[in-house]
């Protein structure tokens, strides 16, 4: 009887506190979903605010499955030899063949350490390879990623909404001479690793959906001339605690071109690569940055080298990790470099950005010997952010390089240019070197510009003749010419 008493005691309580929490939690909730809101809609610049939002969506550890995401594809029955496989090397043939799970069998058959080697002469091969066992896979014939629009290459499809790779932890898979594409791939990323070692030698990417072109969430992601064209709001390439290394390797496409969380204790590499933006405006979209380099509870490092990065709202924001870029170029951006926090250190290259070559909310920046060009500002800092600057030159026709008239010999004056002196930044008054506008701007097409404050009539006073008053308007005199005009009358 007591228990026939005390059950809708209880369930009076369960409601009530059923009811108390859901009265709670929905303001919460609601108040939660405003400020993502207003996170990813503030704008980080006048001033420096906090970093930005994640650039894409949150992101489930999961791994891929047949039946949880596309239950209609089927790859075809089951290999003798599965799982293990029992084959050294492997050749398919299997040009225009969605669904009969040719090209996923063949994965089967391959021994642990084998080869599979993909001819695809009728077509792309069309399958899903879920790799779980060590391997290679290299396409038949070669294959030139700076060439690969003339000598249709062994390519191997993604089916609709499906990745082109995915592979399990600890796993090692080689790819070479091949190009994966998927061309309608959703919410699917074409590579997807989950702490495995990928590594791609001589391989193009075409890739258009929602997610990246290369996902990695632990392991290594190695690059080695790889071509990527990525058509998605996404960055092409994101990498979640897994160190990065690529050279030689270009990325054109997409709004954004790496997005890294080096892992601890980890250095990712990127060495001669070129990311390639699509001059998106701040007002669309997430905002299109180069590389962002997030952090974690350890810092973890990110070396830039030989590359060039041009295109992008932002080329380089660190929000953590230590970065360093040297003997690079950034252009074609509104922010040069962007120091959220974390480390900085910039050396040997040059920036082309529209508002300011570097901008820093907090952390530690060393930025020395570089060229900045075409800015309004050379340094945008917070209090909380530490600089150390020297040997810095700067190109500009703004109100920042305007020069200003001092006194040579009585109501005569001369221009000279001493801004920065005390940031560690000089302003040029001879212009730009074509070829570093060549290797910038340049080569996207854009005409030359000197970026040099000049007075009316320079080049006149530079061959000798007439002067400025102290207003820096142009006195054009008979005579004295050359240094007699500092010593002598008219």
């Amino acid at each position: 009887m007591k228990t026939l008493t005390l059950a809708p005691s209880a369930l009076a309580l369960t409601a009530l506190a059923v009811a108390s929490g859901l009265a709670l939690t929905a303001p919460a909730a609601s108040a939660q979903t405003a400020a993502r809101v207003e996170s990813q809609t503030r704008p980080n610049f006048g001033v420096l605010l906090d970093p930005p939002a994640s650039q894409t969506r949150q992101r489930q550890h999961r791994r891929w499955t047949y039946g949880s995401h596309r239950p209609d594809w089927r790859p075809g029955p089951a290999h003798p030899y599965s799982p293990g496989g029992g084959e050294e090397i492997v050749l398919v043939d299997c040009g225009g063949n969605p669904g009969t799970g040719a090209v996923e069998d063949a994965v089967r058959r391959v021994r642990p350490g084998g080869t599979l080697v993909i001819r695809a002469r009728g077509g792309a091969c069309v399958g899903w390879l879920n790799v779980d066992k060590p391997m290679t896979i290299l396409g038949e014939g070669g294959f030139d990623p700076r060439r690969w629009h003339e000598t249709p290459p062994a390519t191997l499809q993604a089916p609709d909404g499906l990745p082109c790779i995915t592979v399990s932890a600890g796993v090692r898979l080689e790819l070479r001479d091949v190009v994966l594409a998927s061309p309608n791939a959703g919410e699917a990323a074409c590579v997807v690793g989950y702490g495995a070692q990928i590594i791609m030698s001589r391989v193009g990417f075409r890739h258009a959906g929602d997610e990246a072109a290369i996902y990695a969430d632990g392991g290594l992601i190695d690059l080695r001339d790889v071509m990527v064209d990525a058509r998605t709001l996404s960055p092409a390439i994101v990498t979640d605690g897994a160190t990065l290394t690529a050279w030689e390797t270009e990325i054109t496409g997409a709004q954004s071109g790496i997005e890294l969380t080096p892992g601890e204790g980890q250095t990712s590499r990127l060495d001669r690569v070129r990311l390639s933006g699509i001059d998106s405006l701040n007002n669309f979209g997430p905002r299109a940055i180069g590389v962002l380099v997030r952090s974690r509870r350890s810092q973890g490092r990110v070396e830039i080298t030989n590359s060039k990065i041009c295109g992008y709202v932002e080329g380089v924001a660190n929000e953590g990790s230590a970065v360093l870029i040297d003997q690079s170029s950034i252009c074609k951006s509104d922010k040069g470099v962007v120091l959220y926090n974390g480390e900085l250190t910039l050396t040997n290259s040059r920036v082309r950005a529209d508002s300011f070559a570097v901008a820093l909310a907090s952390g530690r920046a060393v930025i020395a010997d570089n060229s900045f060009i075409g800015v309004e500002r050379v340094f945008l800092r917070e209090y909380r952010a530490s600089l150390e600057s020297s040997g810095n030159r700067v190109w500009s026709d703004s109100g920042l390089c305007e020069p200003r008239f001092r006194s040579r010999y009585r109501d005569r004056y001369a221009p000279f240019w001493e801004q920065g002196a005390d940031e560690g930044w000089s302003c040029q008054y001879s212009p730009l070197p074509r070829q570093d506008w060549a290797d910038m701007d340049g080569s996207y097409g854009a005409p030359y510009q000197e970026f040099v404050a000049w007075p009316e009539r320079y080049d006149s006073f530079e061959d000798g003749y007439g002067w400025y008053d102290g207003r820096g308007r142009y006195i054009d005199a008979p005579g004295p010419i050359g240094d007699r005009r500092w010593t002598h009358r008219r």
